[in-house]
This record gives C-alpha cells, structure tokens and sequence, in this order.
C-alpha cells in the first residue's frame, strides 16, 4: 500500500458493483471512497457477491485505495426493542458485506430517539451493537457517525460517542467517523478552532477511534442543526478552515470522503483535486 498521509475521495455509485465503485474512485483520480453496501433507502439486508467483493478488495489492496461502506439512512440503533432484530440484520448483513470489499468500516449514524427518556435512546445503541458485533470476528468494523442535531439531540457531541464506544461489549469493533458539515451545524466545531477541539477529542480517547472522515461544507451557518451539505469552499466553514483540518496529522492513513455534489463532469475529479491543492499548500 502506497505510504501516502491524506486518503482523499467521495462517495461512488455501485451500479456495476463493489468492484465497478472501486474502479471509478481510480478513475477520478481517488485513493479513498465510500459506498453503499446495500439499498440505502431501505432496510433489508443483501446477500455478499463474493466474486465481486473479492476483486473490489483486490483492486483497493493493488491500489492503495481505503474505503468504508454507508449503512442505509432508515437504519437506526437507538430504535427500541421491538424493532432491534431487523436493525441488528442490517448492521450483520452490512458488516459482512465491507468485510468482504476490504473496507475499514461501516458508517452508521448514531441514531434518533423519540422518546421521552434520552437514556432509554443511549441503552438501546448500545444494546443494538452488542447484538451486531457478537461472534463477529471480521476485521471491518462499525463506525459511528456524529448527527447534526436536526430531529434529534443524540450523537451531537464527542463525549457521547465515547461513553457509548466505551460501555459496549465489544469495543474493539467501534470506531468513529467524523462529519464536518455535522460537526459545525451541531455546534461540535466552530470552523476556525480545530486545534481546540483535536486537544479535546485527544483527552477524551475519541481521536484513537477515529478512522473515517466525511469532509463536507456547510450549506448553513454555524450551530444551525441543519444537515445540507455544501460543496467544500462554497458553504460557511470555508477553505482557510478546511486548510488547518486537514493539515492535521491525527487525519493520516483514514479514508477521507466528499458526500458533496457532484461536479459539471458528473464526478468529483475536480473537488478532489481541491481538496488534495489544501493539503499541499500554496
């Protein structure tokens, strides 16, 4: 695998397969993507295509490329019990899946909770895990996803990925993956104080875990609660403020991915060349 620091690349269509997705992350010149590993609309699990897996695990090996699979947006961990046995099928199903393709991990967002006691939300992710990873033994692992705080309170902050992380029964199979539009429209981080907040995520154990990013602008102003990304430059956290996060070295050797829109070409090969323009500097 090629010793470069900065995996950068954006998340990739899977109509003509894991391999295809692997494929066009080359082609637009990526050495990081993310993908979905099932119907990212709906919850049902998929069987693993082992052949195609195999060579998208391949390619990535030949080509130095990281990638992370997109578990579907209904998926919820903090769903109550009634509903835990489909939510812990989609979280195997997905996880066996990644597995497969060779990716770090499955990002899954952290999870709503509508009823009136939060703590309820917080023992039924992690409840929802435990079930998920035990007997697992794959090297893939679930990666939970900061939340935007629109809709929901849960997942807003990085002291609460840890305590989750930290009382599952399983850790070792839980990590995290940062948002930037998340962490800026929930109030995690202001833009300018990256510095700050790495300090504290040092502190809190949550740096150690972190093994994915999603790199995002934000269409809305800070402390917004209003998940809608924007194209990186063209949103309220700004270049200078993407420059400083991403010349952090905790960010070394992690798949980090645009989920912005596409550009005139219909890819990322232009955005991924800004991104990569950052990190080199002027």
């Amino acid at each position: 695998m090629t010793k470069q620091a900065k995996f950068i690349g954006a998340h990739v269509s899977t109509r003509k397969g894991y391999s295809g997705a692997a494929k066009m992350a080359l082609s637009i010149q990526a050495s990081a993507f993310q993908y979905f590993p099932m119907n990212p609309r709906r919850l049902s699990t998929k069987q693993v295509n082992v052949h195609d897996a195999q060579v998208c695990a391949q390619l990535c090996q030949e080509h130095g490329l990281l990638s992370i699979g997109h578990a579907p947006y209904p998926l919820n961990p903090a769903a109550d019990e009634v509903e835990r046995d489909l939510m812990v099928s989609i979280l195997k199903s997905g996880l066996a899946i990644t597995d497969a393709c060779g990716s770090v991990g499955l990002v899954v967002h952290f999870g709503k909770y509508i009823g009136k006691d939060p703590l309820q939300g917080y023992k039924n992710i992690i409840q929802c895990l435990n079930s998920a990873t035990q007997g697992y033994e794959g090297s893939a692992v679930i990666l939970l996803e900061n939340q935007a705080g629109e809709g929901s309170q849960l997942g807003l902050t990085m002291e609460e990925m840890v305590q989750v992380r930290k009382l599952c029964e399983h850790p070792d199979k839980v990590g995290f993956c940062l948002d930037t539009c998340h962490a800026f429209a929930s109030g995690l981080w202001q833009g300018h104080n990256w510095r700050d907040l790495e300090s504290k995520a040092l502190q809190l154990d949550y740096l150690p875990h972190l093994k994915a990013v999603h790199l995002n602008d934000s269409l809305h102003p800070y402390g917004s609660k209003r998940d809608r990304h924007a194209n990186i430059g063209s949103g309220f956290i700004g270049l200078d403020h993407f420059r400083e996060f991403l010349g952090s070295p905790y960010l070394n050797h992690m798949p980090i991915v645009l989920e912005t829109a596409s550009g005139t070409d219909g890819t990322h090969l232009q955005e991924i060349a800004l991104v990569k323009s950052l990190i080199q500097g002027p």
